[in-house]
Order: structure tokens, then sequence, then C-alpha cells
């Protein structure tokens, strides 16, 4: 899924105690009401919040975060809980990461490098999970197939000239053009854009820095130039906007050479009508349920520079990067292990292996599963709908991302969801989550976030979030696919230390313990689009883990 407000709410604190397990008295709880006259954070973040925003708590530190901080100081149990296996299907995961190495699941049962299904699951050397892309990176997006497919049938037709039997494919045809006209047009202006920009700022830092002597300068230092000519004015006032961007112009350069490149590799890949990847790369019909046991053990990927599974590295620490050892950052959840599931490429999933992503990780042990991706255009969804159905009756909770395209998801079917149009939900055990910002006011939800009264069920931290990337790196990324890996970490604590809890139960934990709001907030990032928070999601709260940890210990 591809590329932020004063409040009224009712806050519960919770008594600090030594222990929730049995025969300890009940936490306690009081409700806070008038908590909107908690003094709004105009400051700043400094680096040290920033980077550790999604645990921050409301009343403390007036950043919207999770109160994770604050659980682990006053609420966490102090007796360990049980193991908790989290699946992250997604780009894949470096699992030799210095803040993951230790918390990646491991099949016992499997013994590495044999070549052999020792545990006889059908997938041999599955030892830290399962890579069902093979070789693949790049793909199509979904539309794109569509017009491949159904384009030697229907190019150059009307709705009335088409067969009444062909006619739902021929409206998906025409959708899925419209949808390619729409996006393709606008990546490859983003790119003319960035290309002028670039074309521009490139000399200009050149002749600025001989000037100056060093390419690491500052506004101040441009201002201080004596005597600058029209030229050279010129160039001070375009390079002086630039800093606004970045904290140095090389900097700048180098976010415009990526996005080029990132644009270059939408129009040759994602937007290709002619290549097809899987059938070369993987060997795999997509539309053939009954062809399951393809791909390969390797998880993080078959890039060196491991790149491809950026993303998934994100994710998994986000979850679960190993808490106190005072490396990189500490992931929301401790005793937990992130099962690596490689499903997602860059482009559109394929709905076979979703499903098939699915039922490995419940057949496997998970309890938890994170699903940071989706799409508009959906081939097979029924086959995506009976895993979650499947991963229900074995009481697996599935964590799910809303999407980055500010759409109200009342309005618009978005691939994975629990509901088969505007029908009732399939299971009880799929929650949605949507991006928060660290802003606390009219701008708290991410301006990217898709939201909805019915489809979205909780929002979370998703704005400028901290993690871990390959190669023993951490860097900031935004996004839902950010938002819903935090929920994911408070479910999985919740499954450890209250482990009678079952899956649908957790799900209401999430969404009824969270912080309310009552306050208007702005949506997609246009002003006149406003609505209040509580009719953005179906809870109207923010996943909040101390609440949470106080609620599922009052449980039976």
């Amino acid at each position: 899924m591809n590329s932020i407000k004063a409040m009224t709410m009712a806050f519960v604190l919770g008594a600090t105690l030594a222990s929730c397990g049995g025969g300890s008295a009940p936490i306690l709880s009081v409700p806070i009401e008038n908590i909107d006259t908690v003094p709004i954070k105009i400051t700043e973040l400094t680096e040290a919040e920033t980077k550790a925003w999604g645990g921050k708590d409301l009343l403390m530190d007036t950043i919207p975060g999770m109160s994770v901080e604050k659980a682990y100081a006053e609420v966490v149990p102090k007796k360990k809980s049980e193991k908790v296996i989290v699946a992250v299907i997604d780009s894949g995961v470096d699992i030799e990461h210095e803040d993951l190495k230790n918390i990646i699941w491991t099949n016992k049962d499997e013994i590495p490098g044999n070549g052999k299904d020792d545990d006889k699951n059908g997938y041999v050397d599955d030892v830290h999970g399962w890579n069902f892309l093979g070789d693949v990176v790049g793909e199509n997006l979904e539309y794109v197939r569509y017009i491949r497919t159904l384009g030697p049938k229907f190019e150059g037709k009307t709705m009335s000239s088409v067969p009444e039997a062909d006619r739902a494919d021929f409206a998906i045809y025409e959708k899925a053009l419209a949808e390619y006209d729409k996006e393709y047009s606008k990546v490859l202006n983003y790119k003319q854009q960035y290309s002028q920009i670039l074309s521009q700022v490139k000399p200009a830092h050149e002749a600025i820095s001989a000037k100056l002597g060093k390419e690491d300068y500052t506004v101040e230092d441009l201002q201080g130039i004596q005597n600058p000519t029209a030229s050279e004015q010129q160039m001070i006032a375009g390079l002086s906007q630039m800093l606004n961007f970045a904290d140095s112009v090389p900097e700048v350069l180098e976010q415009l050479e990526e996005g080029i490149e990132y644009f270059d590799g939408q129009i040759n890949v994602n937007f290709n009508m002619e290549e097809e990847y899987r059938s070369a790369k993987l060997g795999d019909d997509p539309d053939d349920w009954n062809s399951k046991f393809y791909g390969n053990g390797d998880v993080d990927g078959p890039t060196e520079d491991k790149e491809d599974v950026s993303h998934g590295t994100h994710v998994a620490g986000i979850i679960a990067a190993q808490r106190g050892n005072g490396i990189g950052m500490d992931g929301v959840a401790n005793n937990v292990e992130i099962m690596v599931i490689r499903a997602v490429p860059d482009g559109d999933e394929y709905d076979k292996d979703i499903a098939l992503a699915i039922r490995y990780a419940v057949d496997n042990g998970a309890t938890v599963i994170n699903t940071s991706f989706g799409k508009y255009f959906s081939p097979h969804p029924e086959w995506v709908w009976d895993a979650i159905k499947y991963a229900a009756s074995k009481d697996v909770l599935i964590v799910n991302a809303a999407g980055n395209e500010a759409y109200d998801l009342d309005t618009i079917q978005v691939y994975p969801n629990d509901q088969q149009g505007v029908g009732p939900e399939i299971s009880d055990n799929f929650i949605t989550i949507g991006a928060l910002n660290h802003d606390y006011g009219s701008e708290l939800v991410a301006e990217f976030s898709n939201y909805g009264k019915v489809n979205v069920d909780a929002f979370a931290p998703g704005v400028k979030i901290w993690s871990t990337m390959p190669l023993n790196e951490y860097d900031y990324q935004q996004g839902t696919s950010m938002a819903a890996p935090a929920v994911a970490g408070v479910a999985a604590m919740i499954r450890g230390y209250f482990p009678n809890l079952s899956a649908a139960q957790v799900k209401q934990v999430l969404m009824n313990s969270g912080l309310p709001s009552n306050t208007p907030v702005i949506l997609g990032g246009e002003s006149s689009n406003q609505s209040s928070f509580r009719d953005v999601s179906k809870s109207g709260k923010m996943v909040n883990l101390y609440n949470a940890m106080i609620m599922a210990s009052k449980m039976k």
C-alpha cells in the first residue's frame, strides 16, 4: 500500500502494581474528564522525542503516543509472559539485523539447509518462515494485470457492444484503464517535477559550494555572501528554499535523486504492460489454487543490499525490536518472536500469496499476524476471505493497515478486508488501523491515512516512525504500514500476558481501551474536509498499551 487536533476525552489511569497476575489486587482506574485542559505541545519535538514519540503518553508528555513507556514502568506485570509468535507478512525482513536477530522465529522441527521438508508441512527448509515470492522483487500493479489480461478481449469496445455475460469483466477493465491513466500521469508528472528541480539545484549547489569552500552550508552562510551577482542572488534564494526541506542541500539532492529512481521504478516495473515477472522468476500460476508449495525459505530476499526488505524490516522493528539491549530502538512488545513471511513485492501482492501466507502463519504457531499492505483491485478476494476465516477458527488475530490514499473506506473497497462489499464482517479476528500524527490537535489524523466509521477500527502512531532498516541501519518511515505493527505489538503483549483471552476479545480490548476524542480533525490534509475524531473509525479511539493492559487484566 503505497504511499496529522484540542481534545475532549476520557483517560484511564491505573494504580501502579507489582503484578497483574492471579492473586493480586485488581488494577484500579479512574476516568479523568476534560482532558482537553491538558496543554497542547506547541514546541517542536526534540530528536529523542521524535524517535520515540509512538511510545509517549498524552497526559504526561502531551504527545499522542500509545503510553508504552508508562505501561512498562507501571502496569506491565513483573512475571514473564508466554512467548508470542507474530507473523509479519510483508516484503521480507533482514533477519541478521543487530536489533532483530535475537527475536526471529526459528522452526525447531526443520533442519537448516538439508534440502528436506523435515516437519512435513510442505515447505522445504522453512527455518524462519517462507518466501512466496522466490526471486521476484518488482511486480505490476493489479490493475495493470487486469488490463493486460482483459485488453485483448475488450480493447476498443463499448459496454453496449459487449455480451451481457462479459459486462462485469468489461466494467472492471474500464475501471482499471481509468486508474492506470490517472496514476501513470501522476507519477510521470512527479518525475518531471523532481527532474526539473534537480536540474536547477545541482548546478547552483556546485557554484555556491565552490564560492563558500564547503558543501554543508546554512541559510546564514548563504545570506552572508558579499556582493552576490544577479545570478548568485537567484541561486541563494533557491538554495535557501531547499534548506526548508532538509538539513543540507546534499541531503536534498539525495532525496531528489532517490525520488526520480523511485518514479522510474514505478514507470518501468509497476506500470509495465509488457512484462509479466512471476512466470519467469517463480514459475507459479497465481490463478491456480491447487499449486501451493512454491518459493523458498530465503525470507530476507534475493538482493545483497536487502533494500527490497526495508519495509518488512521496519515493520518488524516496530513490533518487537529487542528491548533494553542498548541498541537502536525498542519495539512495543517483549517476549515475541517474529515469523517472516515474504509475500509482498514492490508492486501489488497476489491474492494467492496472501491467502497462503495467512494459512502458513496460522499452521505454524503465530497468534498475531501483521498485514501492512493493500490494493483496490482483487481477482480472487474469496481466497483471502477464506484464509481470514481460517485464522479466526484457529483463534489468530490479524492486524491490518488501513491504507494511505486518504480515502473513506466506507465508500471504497480495499483488499485485504473483513467485509464482502457492504455486508457484515466475515469474522471477529480482523482489526484495521489508521495512522496518527504526533501533533495533538486538528492535525491528529495523518493527512495520508484512510479512515471510515465502519471499516477502520482504530488509530495508532504512523507519521515519522523510527525503526530498524536493513544492514543494521535505522530510519524514519511513515504510513498506516507503521501504525498497524504498533497495534500488533500491543496485541502481542495482551496475548502474552493474558493468554486466556481469545483473538476476538483482544480485538475488543484494543478498540475499547483506547483514548477517545470529540475534536474535529482534518482529513486528507484538506482543511475543508473535517469530522469529529470519534466518527473516523468504528471505536473512535487511539490504541493505548497502558489502558489495554489494565482492561485485559480485568477480563476473564
